[in-house]
Order: C-alpha cells, then sequence, then structure tokens
C-alpha cells in the first residue's frame, strides 16, 4: 500500500539522490585508491623527474594539440587497451590529465599489468607551470 502512495515527482528525487550518492561515492573510492598507491607528485617533482619517465597525456587529441607538456606523448584515456602495450614496464611511468581522476584509474589498471613505478600529476594539467608546446596547425 505504501509503495502505492508515492508520487511521481518522489521517485524522481530518489533517483537523483541514487545517481548523486553514485557519482560522489565513485569520486571518493578513486580518491582513496589514489592514496592508497601514493603515486600523486607535486608540479616541481614532475618537472625534476619526468626525463627519466614515460610521459602519458591522457586527454584527447583536441585538448593536447591546444597545448601539452613538452615531452608528452598524447594517448587518450579512452583507448587505452590499445595503447597499454606500447609502455616499457621497467620505466616509470607518469600521467597527466586535466584533473587527476582518470590518471588514478589508469595507474590502477597498469598496477595490476604489472607497471611497478606510476605516478601522476597531482592537481593535472590545469596547474601545470612548467614547459608547454602547441602543436601547430599544418593547412
Amino acid at each position: 500500500m505504501m509503495l502505492l502512495a508515492i508520487s511521481g515527482w518522489n521517485i524522481l528525487n530518489i533517483i537523483l539522490i541514487a545517481i548523486l550518492l553514485y557519482m560522489v561515492g565513485n569520486w571518493g573510492y578513486y580518491k582513496l585508491r589514489g592514496r592508497m598507491l601514493g603515486g600523486a607528485i607535486d608540479n616541481e617533482t614532475f618537472e625534476q623527474t619526468m626525463r627519466k619517465a614515460q610521459l602519458i597525456d591522457l586527454r584527447d587529441k583536441k585538448d593536447f594539440n591546444a597545448g601539452h607538456i613538452l615531452g608528452a606523448r598524447n594517448m587518450p584515456y579512452t583507448q587505452y587497451k590499445s595503447w597499454q602495450n606500447e609502455l616499457r614496464k621497467d620505466l616509470p611511468v607518469y600521467l597527466y590529465e586535466t584533473g587527476q581522476n582518470i590518471s588514478i584509474r589508469i595507474a590502477i589498471h597498469l598496477k595490476k599489468a604489472g607497471f611497478t613505478d606510476v605516478k601522476w600529476l597531482k592537481d593535472g594539467y590545469s596547474s601545470w607551470e612548467g614547459k608547454k608546446k602547441k602543436v601547430e596547425k599544418k593547412y
């Protein structure tokens, strides 16, 4: 009887609250996993040690062409399975993207695949103050 008394607005509110809880929970889960991995490094450390690492930009091609960290390779996270085998397991892997949530997800996958040294830029490309490069458009 109680179920019949729930109006359409209440059902909509319950669905929206469930979606919101899922999104917050998902974000929190990956933040916690990132802390457990301990791979977040600040701008200064990233810049000092990136020359010895495989530097991967996880953003899409358009964002990469608009500007990226000097020396980075564009390997979009959406194509992770196709480029994973191109990386060497004996060298450190440094990841970055706009924030850090996607970097943490890819770092987890790489750790499971046997990579031992995976790091990511703590606050993402948006906070990067080091050398950048833009790709020139050729017409």
